[in-house]
């Protein structure tokens, strides 16, 4: 390396040029939003679940009936504006909704305690590594297990259950039942009795 202060000899390192893709209101919106998640959300009383629902929608999720939906004080959540809630879904307690890209649960999907829902990875291909974010789905009434992980750009069927502690890390399809590291399908699921 010379000795003028220039890194042109340095040996390349990963996250090398490394920059943020997010704009400076991004940054500003999101430090509030921090704010407010770590006061008014994280100190609600459990039942108030539309309270918080309404905190997010203010933050610009997209959640049609606030009422019905239910999210846990404990639940953690990136980017509101890049969460969208179905009438009766679920985020349990602990849940990180790491939220890079869109992450859409529909109707009466369950996503259980400690569970990582991870909408977003690096480009280790590139010395700068890059963001590269990819949504999520978690299809209507489908049910993940306790301390799932979930990956960039996963859509999980409708009606699939997914055991605790799998790694989802590519597409599982509807009425199945799933588990494991990586997750796959271990059965059909029958349709849910009264």
């Amino acid at each position: 390396m010379r000795n003028n202060g220039s890194m042109a000899n340095e040996e390349p390192y990963l996250g090398q040029g490394c920059t943020t893709p997010y704009s400076t209101a991004d940054i500003v919106i999101r430090s509030i939003w921090y704010l407010v998640q770590s006061t008014l959300f994280r100190w609600s009383p459990r039942p108030w679940h539309g309270f918080r629902a309404r905190l997010l929608k203010l933050f610009g999720a997209e959640i049609a009936e606030p009422g019905k939906v239910v999210v846990f004080p404990t639940a953690t959540i990136v980017f509101p504006r890049r969460l969208a809630l179905a009438p009766r879904s679920m985020i349990g307690p602990r849940v990180v909704v790491y939220n890079l890209a869109t992450i859409r649960l529909g109707r009466g999907a369950n996503v259980s305690q400690n569970c990582h829902l991870c909408a977003g990875t690096h480009d280790h291909a590139r010395w700068s590594m890059p963001l590269v974010a990819k949504p999520i789905e978690i299809g209507a009434n489908a049910w993940l297990g306790a301390d799932v992980f979930v990956g960039p750009g996963v859509s999980i069927g409708e009606l699939c259950v997914v055991g605790a502690r799998s790694v989802v890390v590519k597409d599982l399809p509807a009425r199945t039942v799933c588990a494991g590291n990586p997750c796959r399908v271990i059965k059909d699921r029958a349709p849910p009795t009264a």
